[in-house]
């Protein structure tokens, strides 16, 4: 790997491709030439980087030769059709789609946890489910210590997940209630302002969203744990960025709260914010924008033995997305 990479960023104009612009600066990635990439109606847009403003070109097939390393946030379908087309090529990518998560070929990496497995890629390397990576920054170190059996969790996702578009809505739908006006929708299927909406992504028959199986699909696969189970509810929420998760975890050996709080306080990429009395406890409002998660209510809990609760919040644009795609890039370079 050329130790002054020529970076692409593919969905350069989206909530998370700005993200990894500015990622990429603030984390003093050693960038030789970058690249965006978006469709057609995003050409020519300018986006700043060092000081400069890069021109926005379009994404095609002949978009790759002579990129090194590809950062794609632009959906799974693009991810489909170009991730492929951009390997064949000698780039490799890092994608922030579903679209690969699952594949038995291509690793699914959180640095902090598994960044060993980078060094198995065929091209393509998997980011995953923003929700998922939050939760695991948490529970891997404890996972590492007292052994998961399983959880059950419900998250508290920010609109931004969902893309810049949601957060319009949210900002429109508030300026609507408070001035008495009639709320309109187009994102969700419901008025997100004021609102929880418990459906983030599409149906299974099972009655489980996709988003909601993902925590226990990626979850296994990046935490090596292939008998590792989890029950999840996934909810919409009123916050622009940074997601929440509640977290009740059965452990296959005893855990105390001290044991977890010491064992969390050494835990990379991770903040232990856990003073209920003098209420502090983690808040996405706080959260947004840096990249660490944290956690906090830090407790045992009372209907499972070997169980504890905690709350663990993090950046789902950042740890959730472009963070956690800069530092597999940086893995790359090592």
């Amino acid at each position: 790997m050329n130790q002054k990479p020529h970076v692409a960023i593919v969905g350069a104009t989206g909530a998370v491709g700005v993200e990894m612009i500015k990622t990429l600066e603030k984390r003093n990635f050693p960038v030789g030439k970058l690249t965006l990439l978006a469709s057609a109606r995003s050409v020519g847009k300018k986006m700043p980087f060092r000081g400069q403003d890069i021109a926005v070109t379009e994404l095609t097939k002949d978009s790759f030769k002579g990129i090194d390393i590809a950062l794609f946030s632009a959906g799974g379908g693009i991810s489909k059709e170009f991730a492929p087309i951009a390997a064949a090529a000698g780039c490799v990518v890092v994608d922030n789609s579903s679209a690969f998560r699952m594949d038995e070929s291509v690793p699914l990496v959180v640095p902090e946890i598994n960044a060993s497995d980078v060094k198995r890629h065929k091209g393509i390397i998997a980011n995953p489910n923003c929700t998922t990576a939050i939760t695991l920054m948490a529970l891997y170190p404890l996972h590492q210590a007292f052994s998961v059996k399983r959880i059950f969790a419900s998250s508290y996702q920010a609109v931004s997940g969902t893309g810049a578009k949601a957060i319009e809505e949210l900002e429109r739908q508030v300026n609507q209630v408070v001035s008495g006006q009639t709320v309109t929708k187009e994102v969700y299927p419901h008025q997100i302002a004021f609102n929880v909406l418990p459906h983030v992504d599409s149906f299974l028959d099972s009655g489980y969203t996709k988003e909601e199986m993902k925590m226990e699909n990626e979850g296994r696969k990046i935490m090596h744990h292939p008998a590792f189970r989890a029950s999840v509810t996934c909810v919409r929420v009123p916050v622009y960025r940074a997601h929440s998760v509640a977290v009740s975890a059965e452990f296959d050996r005893p855990v105390t709260v001290e044991a977890a709080r010491a064992v969390l306080r050494k835990a990379p990429g991770l903040d232990v914010v856990d003073a209920p009395e003098k209420k502090e406890y983690p808040l996405p409002l706080y959260a947004a924008e840096t990249y660490n998660c944290q956690v906090g209510r830090i407790r045992m809990d009372c209907a499972m033995d070997n169980g504890l609760c905690f709350w663990v919040v993090g950046d789902q644009l950042l740890k959730g997305a472009a963070l956690n795609a800069v530092q597999i890039a940086e893995v790359l370079l090592k």
